[in-house]
């Protein structure tokens, strides 16, 4: 316990913390913060207090999902925040391996998993998704949109929020009714049937997850317009044909630095002269990192989370013009909280489809993200490029017009 509580003594100021060892000895960590009850955690045998302390970013995860870490006091949600808010991206490197060594070798680890050729590409893609869709009924909104909310108010709901996102970025490609748009990473087919029904675009989704696909199809079939938005189980390496428009939504995590080149040269191949792409990811706010490895073991396989400097390099070498860029800051911290609550409202249910330690995975995922978004390096980015720069009005008057027309819809 001796290495952990040094650990704890360092981080935590602000909040307390009362955490029980095996042996039933209790430490007290932080001072009272203003509004915050405190949190009191257990550890259930010897050798938890060391796993943790040795590299916290895996050791914490994974005995919380052992049940070897226990929160008796407060959940997982609020001892993730305590931990993070005393440790925020403007103090980085509190929690960061001490040993140059394990630093180095950290990193060459992610370097390595983020190469994500074709077979793994798709064997990532299963990974991360093909497990059942009800998982993802139980805590998305009712579109299935697995990426941020974009909140205007505070009486914002989740399945407005995710209208509103749709809207944002809808606005922003200056969409025509019968243009061709490739959806790269079409996830289970929301954004793709959006698109359709308010612009009249013909839409052409792909993934590598069978279930998403099949789910995409079902709803355009449901929705009688399988002629005109489609959903193709196929890597954007294979894709041929000419597009107006391209999005690319949460899609770029999953292409990894060392494919960068490759991604943005196939886009520019299959985007019109005077076509319009969008980009939107999960961004580092600061310079280029690496995964912290219990999401690349447990969650997202080969995922990346790109640094601002990084998706433009690459796409300077293709001659792809940045014509506007936006960084949304907070917009993922409240459609985190709102995912985990649902999952903690669906426990049962989740707990019968997998297990409790699934359950526990789940709750440090969600959890974790929001912190990473409330206090950590992460964002979003928006990134519109165009090959010509006649393609788009001068002004972004068109964005603000089309987004107010949209959420009218």
């Amino acid at each position: 316990m001796w290495l952990l509580d040094k650990l704890l003594r360092r981080l935590v100021r602000r909040g307390e913390l009362v955490v029980t060892d095996h042996d039933g000895k209790i430490y007290r960590y932080g001072a009272p913060d203003p509004g915050r009850a405190p949190l009191a955690v257990r550890l259930t045998d010897r050798g938890a207090a060391f796993k943790i302390a040795r590299d916290p970013r895996i050791g914490a995860g994974e005995a919380y999902m052992d049940g070897r870490l226990v929160v008796e006091q407060g959940d997982i949600r609020e001892l993730i925040d305590l931990l993070r808010r005393n440790a925020p991206w403007e103090r980085s490197g509190i929690i960061k391996p001490k040993s140059p060594l394990r630093r180095a070798a950290q990193s060459a680890m992610g370097r390595i998993d983020r190469v994500n050729w074709q077979r793994r590409s798709k064997r990532n893609a299963a990974h991360s998704y093909e497990i059942s869709s009800r998982l993802f009924e139980l805590f998305l909104d009712r579109d299935l949109q697995y990426t941020m909310g974009y909140w205007t108010g505070d009486t914002d709901d989740l399945d407005t929020a995710q209208q509103h996102k749709m809207a944002h970025i809808a606005a922003k490609l200056d969409l025509r009714p019968g243009q061709r748009l490739l959806d790269i990473g079409c996830g289970w087919g929301g954004f793709a049937l959006y698109l359709h029904r308010t612009t009249g675009a013909d839409v052409l989704g792909i993934a590598l997850a069978e279930e998403q696909i099949r789910v995409a199809r079902a709803r355009a079939a449901a929705e009688g317009v399988s002629d005109r938005v489609k959903f193709e189980l196929i890597d954007y390496r294979n894709l041929e044909g000419r597009f107006d428009r391209i999005t690319v939504v949460g899609m770029l995590e999953h292409v990894g630095p060392p494919q960068y080149d490759g991604f943005f040269r196939k886009c520019r191949d299959l985007l019109a002269p005077d076509g319009v792409m969008l980009v939107h990811t999960i961004g580092r706010i600061g310079k280029p990192g690496v995964t912290d490895r219990w999401t690349s073991k447990y969650i997202f396989p080969g995922g990346y989370i790109p640094a601002l400097s990084e998706i433009v390099s690459a796409t300077e070498k293709q001659r792809l013009i940045v014509s506007d860029v936006e960084t949304l800051r907070l917009h993922y911290v409240p459609t985190l909280e709102h995912w985990y609550k649902r999952a903690e409202a669906a426990r049962e249910e989740i707990v019968a489809l997998y297990d409790e330690r699934f359950f526990r995975m789940w709750q440090f995922y969600l959890a974790g993200s929001e912190a990473a978004f409330r206090h950590g390096g992460m964002a979003n980015f928006q990134v519109q490029l165009i090959r010509d720069r006649h393609a788009l009005p001068i002004t972004r008057d068109y964005m603000a017009e089309a987004e107010t027309r949209l959420r009218a819809l």
